[in-house]
């Protein structure tokens, strides 16, 4: 028999043997071999986790299975890159888990089936209650495909310390952490790409201390009453490009929040939700710096903001070199806005101190806007008030009626340079003496 012919009935009598586990329901058993394996140059080695163990009845728990197939191919050399597969037609139980590096080579998450998470803080471990899955210092990781994660955060959502917007929601003391889906921590040269996110408990993806970060194509739903279901958030994370994408969700679709900057975002429909936000910044009377931030080609829309920068009093640090271009507004009740004085209560404190915020740009947007707020708004602080806005063809009308409503502005230092509608004559033209 020919050599192709011989590694033909091999794999054969291996997957024969793989569907054989999965049907017997045997629980994980030491690592296989790669469910698949291409000699060609050692470019690539495919690691499925049903070789694993992993049942994908959506009801057993396939977390170990998970863990051993992520384990071996982090741990394969010889070959350029490993995959790790999450195969269509199955539907895997995943309990919160970490999957740590750093890898030995290149690895993919092909997601393409379903990954649910436990259902409800009933069923999720007492100490993991603030993220679902983490990778941990894992570079070079790709986490794309097909699939579908469900993070199913109807019951954390319903929990009495929640922000509710139901008519018969309340909020009231407890417990209140709540998990983000995905969280990538401390990693570099990462892409996530074409997969579906729903339901999250609370952010949807999320980056801490990363660089060289790629989200495209990704599709992130949730209702709009869902509490802090923020579609992408990154902290302290640099060189970042985030394209393609479809978010609706509760809150804001994407979050930049401190120690940020060449943040690229392009081509995002967004909506319902918070819209794009820099912030919340200087909480806690923290330092936060963030800067070269541009967000560009995107269209808005049924939401609460559209792009929005937004700060506490106390902090302290610099917002600057922001550019939002090119973007349609549909019914946004917020369209533009600079929030200084953010405060998630009635009753926050007046300080002195504040995040400064300069060189922001607005150029080419267009569309409509809820009149129960301006369309502008430019909130500044009493001692570190906004410089340097600067707004090009800017054209905003009432979704409804002929009635316009006035931009607002608070010590808010910048210019027109074109025709704007509505005109913003409260902006001030000189600059402060600082």
């Amino acid at each position: 028999m020919s050599s192709p012919s011989l590694l033909y009935a091999f794999f054969l009598i291996l997957l024969s043997s793989s569907r054989l586990t999965h049907n017997m329901n045997l629980s994980p058993s030491p690592a296989p071999n790669p469910a698949y394996y291409d000699d060609n140059n050692n470019a690539l080695t495919v690691f499925d986790v049903t070789s694993f163990g992993a049942i994908g009845d959506c009801r057993t728990d396939d977390t170990s299975a998970f863990k051993m197939a992520w384990d071996t191919a982090c741990m394969t050399t010889g070959v350029d890159s490993t995959v790790l597969l999450v195969p269509y037609t199955f539907c895997f139980l995943v309990k919160p888990t970490s999957f740590n590096g750093p890898c030995r080579t290149r690895l993919t998450l092909q997601i393409d089936g379903i990954i649910v998470s436990p259902d409800g803080p009933k069923s999720w471990p007492w100490n993991f209650k603030r993220q679902w899955l983490m990778f941990y210092r894992v570079n070079g990781l790709s986490i794309q495909g097909s699939g579908l994660l469900n993070g199913r955060g109807q019951k954390w959502w319903d929990l009495p310390c929640k922000p509710h917007k139901g008519v018969n929601g309340t909020t009231q003391p407890g417990p209140c952490d709540s998990p983000v889906a995905i969280r990538i921590f401390q990693s570099s040269k990462v892409k996530i790409k074409g997969l579906t996110f729903k339901n999250s408990a609370q952010f949807h993806v999320r980056f801490d201390n990363c660089n060289d970060v790629v989200v495209d194509s990704v599709t992130i739903n949730a209702p709009a009453y869902s509490p802090n279901t923020d579609g992408i958030h990154i902290e302290n994370t640099h060189n970042v490009m985030i394209r393609n994408s479809v978010i609706s969700n509760g809150d804001d679709c994407v979050s930049i929040g401190a120690g940020c900057f060449n943040v690229d975002i392009k081509n995002i429909t967004c909506g319902p939700s918070h819209g794009i936000s820099i912030g919340s910044l200087g909480v806690h009377n923290s330092s936060a710096w963030v800067s070269n931030i541009t967000v560009t080609n995107s269209t808005i829309w049924n939401s609460d903001n559209g792009v929005r920068i937004k700060t506490w009093q106390g902090g302290s640090g610099l917002v600057s070199r922001i550019a939002f271009r090119n973007i349609l507004m549909v019914n946004v009740r917020n369209p533009i806005m600079i929030d200084q004085y953010y405060c998630q209560t009635k009753n926050c404190a007046n300080q002195t101190s504040a995040v400064i915020i300069s060189d922001v740009l607005y150029a080419n947007i267009k569309g409509s806007y809820d009149l129960r707020s301006p369309p502008m708004h430019f909130g500044c602080s009493d001692s570190f008030p906004c410089t340097n806005l600067r707004l090009e063809d800017v054209d905003l009308f009432p979704y409804k009626g002929q009635l316009f409503e006035n931009p607002f502005c608070w010590n808010a230092y910048g210019s027109m340079q074109t025709v704007t509608v509505p005109p913003v004559n409260c902006l001030l033209e000189a600059l402060p003496n600082c």
